[in-house]
């Protein structure tokens, strides 16, 4: 039976804790709020701006990541692709010489 109440006694002890811990953290949030309503609407903008930009950062870094060999090989065609151009123009410009 001792055990027994330990256990309850623990368990209320847990409960009181998590409590305490729920208590902060929605006082914490209404903190962040407050703030918030009182963001003027440029800065709010901005923030929301640089989230924006914070997020196609990340998307395009997880694209560069996942396609990179695919991306490399993409480039090398286009290097050739403006080598050989380049050949082209050379060749024109001694055609035109002649």
């Amino acid at each position: 039976m001792e055990m027994e109440f330990e256990k309850l006694t623990e368990n209320v002890k847990d409960i009181k804790s998590l409590i305490h811990t729920f208590n902060s953290t929605l006082e914490n949030i209404e903190r962040r709020l407050s703030r918030l309503e009182k963001v003027d609407s440029i800065e709010h903008r901005v923030a929301v701006n640089q989230i924006d930009l914070s997020d196609i950062k990340e998307s395009l870094q997880r694209i560069e990541d996942t396609h990179s060999s695919e991306i490399q090989h993409i480039n090398r065609r286009l290097d050739s692709h403006l080598v050989k151009i380049a050949k082209a123009e050379e060749d024109l410009i001694i055609l035109k010489t002649k």
